[in-house]
């Protein structure tokens, strides 16, 4: 370089270097430095010995106390020491002034301070004018009185680059005064040639103006706000003033400051906070006796008694959960299994998100009190109402807001009354909701019941997203089937069964009787129970999966003891089994015995209910005429079983022995009895085909037997559901065996133990092995039928029976 500082500084080979922390020193920039270091400082005396100059390098990581050769910048430079100044806390402060750039070929190691040798890197300052240099030169300086007032830079450096006309001489002065990072300031440093140098500097200026632009605008907009918000305060405050004063105290204003208060107070989120506060400016502007006035005062109670940030802590204590869940059910084992599961991933996990349960059985097994349970075992408040006949989606969603009396959905009105936003909801009877032209709750349930929408639950009497995904949901049925689909894929579905006998017992003599007498008054020392009066209020006046009409029972007969005690006479009460006729009359389910002989064309079958399993009497006769008639208020599912099993009875008459035109000449009528009660389903195939056969065989059919089972028209047994409740009911009416589906092996292992203790289980998979433990017939015969069938039951393994084993 040929220029003014090479003429008048010989710049050395070697010179001491001074690293820098967090920034770059430009040339012809003046700047103090205060060095704390030892070889810093030993670096500045070595130059201050010699002829002032050392070199200044920036540090890539400038929390590095002691930097290495890799941790320097290779380009840096030549600064004059001006003046140094000695503090009292050991420091130096000192004055330097950048001579010019310079890039480091080698680290040379002294015994106090570090040398580097050196390339001074040079440009020519007296360059050729050109139409790019000079607009840039303008550009930059018309950037930097922009940004001036933006940036509070220093007021001299207006005019100092009004008088500097080098590209790179005026592109270094502009860059140590935007306060740029290091990394950016350093690149800049780097570039050698003065036009791209100051062309990057352009780019630079014209971000820094944009950003600061912007950024004085929102302080503009947010300091407006802040003025206006204060203004209005100040006002208020005078207005208030001015009021207590006169003596005025405007009783619509409190209502108002108390409405702010406590939409203030009541932790909603940002979009329903914007709703709240714009209703209550529109409070503020209408007639206090206007009917818009109070639509808009009963939303602002709605919105400020809402849970919105108020939640109770889960209690997530397993051995407390189950303890809770022993206390309030009996049994339900796996029921209580399922849920403390549930329970434990919840604890686990952390968050509220998890399935939808929903607790399929019979009435009166306990399906919202294992909902209650469940509630006060974490610690939560629980809020139960039943969806039964609701046919009107405004009461899920809400009315909106236009119509007179309008109300927010029950989900909303659960948690104002509730008080937190994660309670347990029950919705009961899930499988009777309905529908009409007002809509169709099913579909507006598809968002409360999916966790991945229900956080933006929308109401339209609030218009504004609820979070419901802190909700635990928990749905009832009596039965699947009439629920839609849709929804009823979004529910994790428990089934609940019956309760055997013994179980009832146990359940009456732990819960049933002992909240009957404090319910009634009374003491445990006024009634006493034996335990056949018990046995016998199960089986004699109640036939139910459940226990609440035993309860009503039970209840009856604490009110009569209550009775007694409030005449006066204080003797106690023996409830024993003479003493049952007494107090509730003759027994309405009188257990009738198997008999001892079967009839012909009698079969005992089984069927599911939502109450449980029941005993369905299948009758079947031959009258003058031809084909079939089917009687009993059967469902077409059931009557296209029926045809099945007269098809496969015509063709079994070589195999049986019967003449098989016994069918085409008569008509067969098979009777199911309870006419006035609906029927439907095939798993009365294979009692009917039994009763046909019987028919033709004049055969007559075991009365302690029971089936159930599809039949086919090769005579193919296939499984149906509802074994255990059907199980229940046949060991309810005295059946001590009954046949079904081999395929329904595995249903039997939720059969209570003595239920396998007292009936026998018979498997089968073709009419054959159904005939052969159904039918009573003579041992000469019974033979003949072996020898028939011997082929056919070769190819695959005989029936067997099965007695306490699944």
């Amino acid at each position: 370089m040929e220029n003014s500082a090479s003429s008048s500084f010989a710049i050395p080979d070697e010179l001491p270097i001074l690293p820098l922390r967090d920034m770059v020193v430009f040339p012809y920039m003046v700047v103090p430095l205060f060095v704390a270091r030892e070889r810093s400082i030993a670096a500045i005396e070595d130059a201050m010995a010699g002829d002032r100059l050392m070199m200044v390098v920036a540090q890539r990581d400038g929390s590095v106390d002691a930097p290495e050769a890799d941790d320097l910048y290779r380009m840096g430079t030549v600064v004059m020491v001006m003046r140094i100044l000695r503090m009292g806390d050991g420091r130096v402060k000192v004055l330097v002034q950048g001579i010019a750039k310079a890039m480091i070929d080698a680290f040379v190691e002294r015994e106090a301070s570090t040398w580097v040798r050196l390339t001074p890197k040079y440009e020519d300052d007296d360059a050729d004018w050109c139409v790019e240099a000079e607009a840039l030169v303008r550009a930059v300086r018309g950037h930097v009185e922009e940004l001036l007032p933006l940036k509070n830079l220093p007021p001299e450096v207006l005019s100092i680059t009004a008088n500097v006309h080098e590209p790179g001489r005026l592109a270094d002065l502009v860059a140590s005064n935007l306060k740029l990072r290091l990394e950016e300031s350093q690149e800049i440093l780097e570039i050698i040639d003065p036009l791209v140098r100051l062309r990057r500097v352009d780019a630079v200026l014209r971000r820094e103006l944009e950003v600061t632009s912007v950024q004085a605008e929102i302080q503009s907009q947010a300091h407006d706000e802040m003025s206006r918000n204060q203004r209005e305060h100040f006002l208020r405050e005078q207005l208030r003033a001015i009021q207590d004063e006169l003596g005025e105290a405007d009783p619509r204003t409190e209502e108002v400051e108390d409405y702010r208060n406590k939409v203030e107070e009541a932790g909603m989120p940002e979009e329903a906070l914007t709703e709240s506060m714009r209703q209550l400016r529109r409070l503020e502007r209408m007639h206090p006796e206007g009917p818009e006035s109070q639509v808009v005062r009963s939303y602002l109670d709605w919105m400020v008694e809402l849970p919105w940030s108020n939640a109770s802590p889960d209690q997530l204590d397993l051995g407390n959960a189950h303890a809770i869940l022993d206390e309030d059910h009996a049994h339900l084992t796996d029921i209580k299994d399922r849920i403390l599961e549930f329970l434990g991933v919840r604890k686990l996990r952390g968050d509220s998100r998890g399935p939808i349960l929903c607790f399929v059985g019979p009435p009166g097994v306990g399906k919202t009190s294992l909902g209650r349970s469940i509630a006060r075992a974490m610690g939560r408040e629980f809020y139960r109402f039943s969806l039964g006949g609701m046919r009107d989606e405004a009461e899920i969603r809400g009315h909106r807001r236009t119509y007179v009396g309008a109300l927010p959905g029950r989900i909303i009105q659960g948690l104002k009354q509730v008080g937190t936003n994660n309670p347990v909801i029950m919705l009961d009877e899930i499988d009777k909701l309905g529908a009409d032209y007002r809509g169709d709750p099913s579909s507006a349930l598809l968002e409360v019941l999916d966790p991945a929408q229900n956080s933006k639950f929308s109401d339209h009497y609030l218009n504004v997203s609820f979070d419901l995904s802190r909700v635990l949901f928990i749905a009832t049925a009596n039965q699947l089937d009439p629920i839609p689909r849709p929804l009823l894929d979004r529910l994790e579905v428990i089934p609940i069964s019956g309760y055997t006998p013994e179980e009832k017992v146990e359940i009456a003599r732990s819960f049933l009787i002992p909240n009957q007498i404090t319910e009634n008054g009374l003491d445990e020392m006024d009634i006493h129970w034996s335990s056949n009066a018990v046995l016998d209020l199960v089986t004699e006046y109640t036939r139910e999966a459940g226990v609440r009409n035993l309860e009503r029972r039970i209840a009856t007969i604490c009110r009569k003891s209550a009775r007694r005690a409030a005449e006066g006479d204080d003797s106690s009460v023996s409830v024993s089994r003479r003493s049952l006729d007494k107090l509730l009359g003759p027994p309405p389910f009188l257990g009738e015995k198997p008999s001892a002989t079967g009839e012909i064309g009698l079969v005992n079958g089984l069927a599911w209910t939502e109450s449980g399993g029941e005993i369905l009497t299948i009758e079947a006769t031959l009258t003058p005429g031809k084909g079939l008639v089917l009687t009993g208020h059967l469902g077409d599912v059931m009557k296209e079983s029926g045809q099945a099993a007269l098809t496969f009875a015509r063709g079994c008459g070589t195999q049986l022995g019967f003449d098989e035109s016994i069918f085409s000449r008569n008509q067969v009528h098979v009777h199911v009895p309870a006419g006035a009660i609906p029927k439907d389903g095939p798993s009365a195939g294979i009692s009917m085909a039994t009763a046909i056969i019987s028919l033709a065989t004049h055969t007559p059919v075991r009365p302690d037997i029971a089936m159930t089972g599809e039949v086919t028209l090769r005579g193919r047994v296939l499984p149906v559901g509802g074994v255990r409740d059907k199980a229940l009911a046949a060991m309810r009416s005295g059946i001590t065996t009954v046949i079904l589906p081999s395929k329904n092996l595995d249903d039997l292992r939720n059969i209570p133990k003595e239920l396998k203790r007292r009936v026998e289980f018979v498997p089968v998979e073709t009419m054959d092995e159904v005939l052969e433990a159904a039918l009573e017939m003579a041992p000469g015969r019974r033979a003949v039928r072996r020898a028939r069938t011997s082929t056919k039951r070769t190819q695959s393994p005989p029936a067997t029976t099965v007695k306490a084993r699944h």
